[in-house]
């Protein structure tokens, strides 16, 4: 059983690096969605709490479409996860450890504070939470910069080594 687990561990890793192009493509597409979530949480909740009024607030389709955005967070961190855990499984240093924590924690704040609770102790303040706990969940939220950052030059050292050429060669070529 364990020698089956390491083989499909091995395979998957072999088709990560051969296809790594493709899949730091798609986890930066994943990543940069999250960028809309960071700009609703800047102009509505965090400007509103500063200033008194939000710059925007978005309802109807918009909002939808926030929501819709901020589902998208879980396929992003495991993908751009699998980004640092590649590099940690190659030798990684500090940075991909460092990288890779920080978007452990983000997993931490879906689960521990929610955009919901943000929201409603900015607003009413009828939580049973410390309201201090709500900046702490935005500064969780903005953890994720530094990695986005990262993620895009990664994505641009595959772009430059070609690798998308070789993948479009070899990888889809093969039956």
């Amino acid at each position: 059983m364990y020698t089956a687990f390491m083989n499909i561990w091995q395979k998957f890793w072999e088709w990560y690096d051969r296809t790594y192009t493709l899949n730091i493509s798609i986890a930066l597409g994943l990543f940069a969605l999250q960028i809309v979530h960071l700009v609703w949480l800047l102009g509505e909740v965090i400007w509103g709490k500063f200033f008194g009024m939000p710059l925007f607030q978005f309802t109807g389709l918009a909002e939808s479409l926030i929501v819709l955005v901020d589902y998208t967070e879980i396929p992003a961190l495991i993908s751009v996860s699998l980004i640092y855990i590649n590099d940690i499984r190659k030798g990684g240093g500090f940075k991909a450890w460092l990288y890779l924590a920080l978007l452990l924690s983000q997993v931490m704040h879906i689960f521990w504070i929610t955009d919901e609770f943000v929201v409603t102790a900015f607003n009413q303040g009828g939580t049973v939470l410390p309201a201090w706990l709500a900046w702490v969940a935005i500064l969780i939220d903005y953890l994720e910069v530094p990695v986005m950052i990262d993620t895009v030059k990664k994505f641009t050292v595959a772009m430059r080594e070609k690798r998308v050429a070789d993948f479009l060669k070899n990888e889809l070529r093969e039956e």
